[in-house]
């Protein structure tokens, strides 16, 4: 059982330096898979531990543990300053996620614009098998999560997240934790009890992404461009370079540490009385 002891012991011995799991293990007196198991854990739910595994598929495979320092951000001058910018929007129209995708390599990303009609993910954006292939973990920036009620095809798409939580994906979500978004807050939550496990977290930020991480391989942004009365015209933009799904994960840590868990704030707008 992974209690808050061991975290610490696990969390303090990797700040040193990288560590093996199997080093890990022996830190803690645990055998290699219950160690594993815990610093994925750790890695899932706080964002201070990232893991990376050299030779993969072979026999001589090692997985190493390491700080995944949020508080340095940075790799680059870009990256700082967009980082600086970020911290003062709000809204989704106080930042372009084109500014950051004009950075990435060309090999490396791609865009394209398209009408949708509400609540519906076209074939061209193909949420569904992209949030399909995620093995450890979906991070999502959100304004009041209207995507809850969105298809694709045949495909609710939160039926799709709740076969990731079935298969031990986690999800961790930034929204606005507000009266607007309660009910969409309400239905992903009721995932976690459905299934008798915590795998979706959401927390209250107002912030100016619109955008799905997964895994470490990729990240897509949303962003409005026009609005008419039945369409709406928006530009993705995916990002599959390592360095920078990296940097907008650590973006995402940064801000969701410091913010207010959804049950807190929903049980406060609870509170407010309703006059008929």
């Amino acid at each position: 059982m992974l209690d808050s002891k061991t975290v610490k012991k696990i969390t303090e011995f990797i700040y040193i330096k990288p560590r093996t799991i199997q080093e890990i293990a022996m830190h803690i007196n645990k055998n290699w898979r219950t160690a594993d198991s815990y610093v994925e854990k750790i890695s899932k739910e706080q964002g201070i531990i990232a893991l990376r595994t050299f030779r993969g598929g072979t026999r001589g495979a090692l997985k190493i543990a390491f700080w995944n320092n949020v508080e340095k951000i940075h790799s680059s001058e870009f990256q700082e300053r967009l980082f600086k910018r970020i911290e003062l929007a709000r809204n989704k129209e106080d930042f372009s996620p084109f500014d950051i995708y004009q950075y990435v390599p060309e090999n490396k990303r791609s865009a394209f614009l398209e009408e949708q009609k509400e609540d519906t993910i076209t074939n061209k954006q193909d949420l569904v098998n992209a949030l399909r292939s995620a093995e450890n973990q979906v991070l999502i920036f959100s304004g009041n999560l209207s995507w809850v009620n969105a298809i694709q095809g045949r495909v609710k798409i939160i039926d799709v997240f709740e076969e990731l939580a079935e298969n031990n994906v986690s999800i961790k979500i930034l929204c606005k934790v507000d009266l607007e978004s309660m009910r969409n807050i309400q239905k992903m939550l009721d995932i976690n009890y459905k299934l008798k496990k915590e795998m979706i977290e959401i927390r209250h930020a107002e912030q100016p992404f619109r955008a799905f991480i997964v895994d470490n391989k990729w990240a897509r942004f949303k962003e409005r461009k026009t609005g008419g009365k039945d369409k709406l015209t928006h530009i993705f933009y995916d990002i599959i370079d390592e360095e920078w799904v990296e940097w907008i994960q650590k973006v995402f840590w940064n801000i969701f540490r410091t913010s207010i868990k959804a049950d807190k704030r929903v049980k406060d707008i609870e509170t407010i009385e309703r006059i008929k």
